[in-house]
């Protein structure tokens, strides 16, 4: 009984340390959620909330309402950044690293249909999960969880049992019980740095279409990473192509960072200073050195 009541009191103080920093965000076709990033305003939201035809409005604690106005919006990774003026505000950090696990706590924090910071507690489901979008184009590398996700939720916070930002809630699955996804917190803090600064992320062009998959336990003790890229296909006539990519080939690191995801790879094209980027390609059980220099910024990897 001690140990359910120390659990209690322990989820009841993180709730509490965490709400203040959660938002509702109210746009043209409803409302969603959000987390404030800096106190001088600055607020990470869903892209399918914050695109709004029409203003918006952030329902703050202990505040009350304000208007927004659109920083950037990121639809590739449904995340956006919105602003309101003249607001000291309580925040939330962004966990940064890669070390989530299977069957960890995770505690939803937001406003589904209207109830403002509702909490509902969960566990992480699955990592590294792909999600189509309504209208064209994938979601890729998401955590799933089945802390309640409901209308309202986007753009929440997903949290663990520290307090730490694991992910923020982008979308659930109708008619669907226990299942709920999340950017995760380190897809969400590179994006939002580039929103803050330039309004919008230009992603390099490799020309490839590809895959994040886990190795072996062989291959990950041999090869000392736990996942990969895989080549599906190299475009003709591309950068891809011009530098020597196969199909097939399996992408292990980018200018010495490890790339589990799609997203880490165009981390490192984003965020790059240099023109050429070296990729660690495993071909054939042989490891290579690729130098590809990407075309200017488009659309697609």
């Amino acid at each position: 009984m001690n140990m359910l009541k120390q659990f209690s009191d322990d989820l009841a103080a993180l709730v509490k340390r965490s709400s203040d920093a959660v938002v509702g965000v109210q746009h043209g076709r409803g409302q969603g959620s959000g987390i404030v990033l800096a106190p001088d305003g600055y607020i990470l939201t869903n892209s399918h909330v914050a695109r709004s035809p029409v203003g918006l409005r952030v329902r703050m604690a202990g505040i009350g309402e304000a208007g927004a106005r659109l920083v950037g919006a990121d639809p590739r990774t449904d995340l956006a950044v919105i602003h309101v003026e003249g607001q000291e505000l309580s925040t939330l950090a962004l966990e940064q690293e890669h070390d989530l696990e299977v069957g960890q706590l995770a505690v939803a924090i937001g406003n589904p249909l209207g109830f403002e910071r509702s909490v509902s507690v969960g566990v992480v489901s699955a990592l590294y999960r792909n999600l189509p979008l309504p209208h064209g184009g994938m979601l890729e590398g998401l955590i799933q969880t089945d802390a309640a996700i409901n209308p309202g939720n986007s753009g929440g916070p997903l949290v663990d049992a520290a307090g730490a930002v694991i992910g923020i809630t982008t979308a659930m699955v109708p008619h669907a019980q226990g299942l709920g996804f999340a950017v995760p917190a380190h897809t969400a803090h590179w994006v939002a740095g580039v929103l803050m600064q330039h309004g919008e992320v230009r992603r390099p062009f490799l020309g490839i279409s590809a895959r994040g998959e886990e190795l072996t336990e062989l291959a990950a003790l041999e090869w000392g990473v736990p996942r990969a890229v895989r080549i599906l296909q190299v475009m003709p006539n591309t950068p891809a192509a011009h530098a020597g990519l196969r199909n097939g080939d399996l992408l292990l690191r980018a200018n010495g960072h490890s790339i589990a995801t799609l997203d880490d790879l165009q981390k490192v094209l984003v965020l790059s200073n240099v023109p050429d980027v070296n990729l660690e390609v495993m071909r054939d059980r042989k490891k290579h050195q690729i130098l590809i220099h990407p075309a200017a910024p488009a659309g697609v990897v």
